[in-house]
């Protein structure tokens, strides 16, 4: 389309308007195609335009999610773990601004030997500025008893990412412990980025009854969290499981969260392709394709249990419906 129309022009800052306010690039993207001669063909993004969202609006978004999801299940009030960490402590923050304190329950669960004395320290000292009961289960005797009892374990090295892992299951196990003991719901802690690229624990900290964050990316929860007041000490911390002694998210990865919140930004939201996504972004199409890579390859974390489909359940249903007399 070689020309624009003001109406159609007056369609594509509406859309610039509404990724800007509220991240949903996709309106953003499809306008472009609309009115070529008010946007580039492939859309500038930076990191910048991920976070420059307006929180208040996010936070009454969330506030009203979190309390309708509450009401309707006839829960009591949220369970959270509470690592000392950038994104349970924001959710955290929100459960206590959405429900109130007397219904927010915080659990701090260290392995004292791979968690740092500080973010148990921060964990602590966030709950109590917040007001909000906790309770601290040093989970170590869990991991030792299990550990005895499995057959193929070998030692702590070796058995790194397993272990790891079961830590984050301990540790879920006691939430919803606490969760059917006191009629709560259990909050998740994940983000979006981390959600989507599938850097959780199935069945571990991916396994929650509501979890708030997964609209926001890690570039955004950050920005969040200081909107919610929570402490920069906090608020400003390299991502990290801890599911290992000195485990830090980004030096696993190999990434930054700035690099994969851009390209999920750009390949999620504004649906571009993966070849103009450097373009568009500034990085490097190996990065590109490693954090595109991740989400294809995790989608199984991201659902339930694989089960059988129509044809192979109807032919069990046939052969019953054989055995009592009735010919389909």
């Amino acid at each position: 389309m070689s020309s624009s129309t003001e109406s159609e022009k007056a369609l594509c800052i509406h859309s610039l308007n509404l990724f800007l306010a509220l991240g949903t690039g996709k309106a953003f993207y499809r306008a472009r195609y609309i009115c070529a001669g008010c946007l580039p063909t492939i859309p500038r993004l930076t990191v910048h335009h991920i976070t420059s969202i307006d929180y208040s609006v996010v936070e009454n978004l969330l506030t009203r999610f979190l309390r309708d999801v509450l009401g309707k299940s006839g829960g009591r009030g949220y369970v959270v773990g509470v690592s000392g960490g950038l994104d349970s402590a924001t959710a955290l923050a929100l459960a206590t601004k959405s429900v109130g304190r007397d219904r927010v329950l915080a659990l701090i669960m260290p392995d004292s030997r791979v968690t740092p004395g500080e973010d148990t320290e921060d964990a602590i000292a966030l709950a109590e500025a917040l007001g909000v009961k906790y309770h601290i289960i040093e989970i170590s005797g869990a991991v030792d008893a299990i550990k005895r009892s499995i057959p193929i374990y070998e030692d702590d090295e070796k058995d790194r990412l397993p272990l790891g892992n079961l830590r984050a299951r301990i540790r879920m196990c006691l939430l919803y412990y606490y969760a059917n003991k006191l009629g709560y719901l259990v909050l998740g802690t994940s983000d979006r980025s981390e959600y989507l690229i599938g850097y959780f624990t199935k069945y571990g900290d991916g396994a929650s009854d509501v979890a708030p964050l997964t609209l926001l990316y890690k570039t955004q929860v950050r920005a969040f969290a200081k909107h919610l007041g929570v402490p920069s000490k906090i608020a400003d911390k390299p991502s990290a499981p801890r599911l290992w002694r000195d485990h830090v998210a980004e030096e696993e990865l190999g990434l930054s969260y700035t690099d994969i919140d851009l390209v999920l930004a750009a390949y999620v939201d504004l649906g571009l392709r993966v070849s103009d996504i450097p373009l568009a972004t500034g990085v490097d199409i190996s990065v590109v394709e490693k954090v595109v890579k991740m989400v294809s390859s995790s989608e199984h974390k991201r659902r339930g249990p694989a089960v059988l489909g129509a044809e192979l359940l109807d032919t069990v249903r046939s052969m019953v419906a054989r055995n009592v007399g009735i010919v389909g």
